[in-house]
């Protein structure tokens, strides 16, 4: 690799690389530490093709999930097998990782915009700003670039688009799967809001079960099913389908009664 190699979005390679090792270094504890990630999946990492492949997943913390998808992804890429153990997997972590995130969380801060440069994709949210409910055309150069990274690599994305429980979930999803054609792994994870503030970059509580489960890629007929189609088969593959409702952990009710005023949902 050349010292100055970039990728499509103009990051170079090296640097991202180093950032990359130094936060895996400094967050690899949160996950095999004094907290322990539970893995499910790996084999199916290991099987995927090193291109156009879409992560969706559930969302507790704007940036602890992240974190743990690239400690995940990569041991899992090095042999270990449902395990992070022996951080050596992050020597020469794959670099055409990217997730998507808004770009006013990106922005927030001189730690996201560092984070950023470790493969952050940053899309204008069309319904929400600085807190307040808005109606935004979407931004052509954010499909574009998503377009880009999977031609590239890998994209992970939270398709509801919000850390808060059973929020719908957003169509942009849904149409970048139908246009792109890539391959739709589902991923569920359980814990991180209970080890993490919002952020996820402050422990909230130590010695919290976490959990990290991938699921096998989505059998999706791109040019048949319809976008409310694709839509549903994400709520249930992360299981963020109302039907989860009745399942959901007693620290998430006050979330979801709040769900319930604005929706009218019984359970």
């Amino acid at each position: 690799m050349g010292l100055f190699k970039k990728n499509p979005f103009g990051h170079i390679l090296f640097l991202k690389r180093w950032l990359i090792v130094t936060f895996g270094a400094m967050t690899h504890r949160r996950y095999k530490g004094f907290n322990q990630l539970q893995i499910e999946g790996s084999e199916i990492i290991r099987s995927l093709p090193p291109t156009n492949v879409l992560f969706i997943s559930n969302h507790q913390t704007y940036f602890a999930d992240v974190v743990a998808m690239f400690h995940v992804f990569n041991a899992s890429l090095k042999g270990r097998e449902d395990s992070l153990k022996n951080i050596g997997y992050l020597w020469k972590p794959k670099l055409n990782i990217y997730y998507v995130a808004a770009k006013e969380t990106m922005k927030a801060g001189l730690l996201p915009r560092i984070m950023s440069y470790a493969g952050a994709i940053t899309v204008e949210r069309t319904w929400r700003e600085k807190g307040k409910e808005i109606q935004r055309e979407v931004n052509p150069n954010d499909t574009e670039n998503i377009k880009d990274a999977l031609i590239d690599g890998w994209v992970i994305t939270f398709p509801q688009g919000t850390t808060k429980p059973f929020k719908p979930i957003r169509k942009g999803t849904a149409h970048i799967i139908k246009q792109h054609k890539p391959i739709v792994v589902p991923i569920v994870i359980d814990g991180f809001r209970r080890s993490f503030d919002k952020k996820g970059l402050r422990t909230k509580k130590k010695g919290i079960f976490q959990s990290f489960q991938v699921k096998e890629p989505l059998q999706i007929d791109y040019d048949n099913e319809s976008i409310d189609e694709i839509v549903e088969k994400i709520e249930y593959a992360i299981e963020q389908h109302p039907s989860f409702l009745k399942v959901i952990p007693v620290e998430e009710l006050e979330a979801v009664e709040e769900l319930n005023k604005q929706r009218k949902w019984e359970y």
